[in-house]
């Protein structure tokens, strides 16, 4: 090619662009549905086009080749969506998935029921603590609703001496439970 013919190509080329723009960036935005992305599309496509000028032909259809170049860039950029888009869909889901599982287990949570079961905990561990006659004294008042006077009764010991093994078992207790004792209150 002589400069000459280099300059009348690039004249052309100009005013080609110039007076196809708009439709060929209309026609790449009605896939894409984005401005930006429409009109890198264009760009890309008319720099594609103007590197293999060589390749042209005297009667070829320039808007044709163009248009066959926008066609297969917007294919690629639309089936690139489609695969981001599934991509995120599948961690979408598996994020809906453990979003759910927490609700569910939130909702299944009863503190009182967790509360009471480590309280319990607590007071069965420390009633293993005491001397025998002392938690056998203690289980009978409190699980039991024995009286004092049947407890000494019953194991032939005074109501000082029940109440004595009923007070260091509490004593015990209390020192256990110390974190809990206010919100037990509660």
């Amino acid at each position: 090619m002589t400069v000459n013919s280099s300059l009348h190509t690039m004249e052309l080329f100009t005013r080609f662009f110039q007076e196809n723009q708009e439709r060929f960036l209309s026609f790449a935005y009605s896939y894409t549905r984005n401005k930006a992305t429409a009109e890198d599309i264009f760009m890309e496509s008319m720099i594609c086009l103007w590197e293999n000028r060589e390749k042209w032909e005297k009667d070829s259809n320039m808007q044709a080749l163009l248009l066959t170049i926008i066609k297969n860039k917007s294919l690629n950029y639309l089936e690139h969506e489609q695969v981001r888009l599934r991509a995120e869909e599948n961690i979408n889901s598996h994020k809906q998935r453990e979003l759910d599982l927490r609700i569910s287990t939130l909702e299944a949570c009863e503190p009182d029921t967790i509360f009471d079961t480590e309280i319990q905990h607590i007071v069965y561990h420390a009633l293993e603590q005491l001397p025998e006659q002392s938690r056998h004294i203690f289980i009978l008042s409190r699980y039991h609703d024995t009286p004092n006077r049947k407890i000494a009764e019953q194991l032939g010991i005074s109501i000082k001496s029940v109440e004595f093994h009923i007070t260091k078992a509490l004593k015990l207790l209390r020192l256990e439970l110390k974190d809990y004792l206010a919100t037990i209150l509660l």
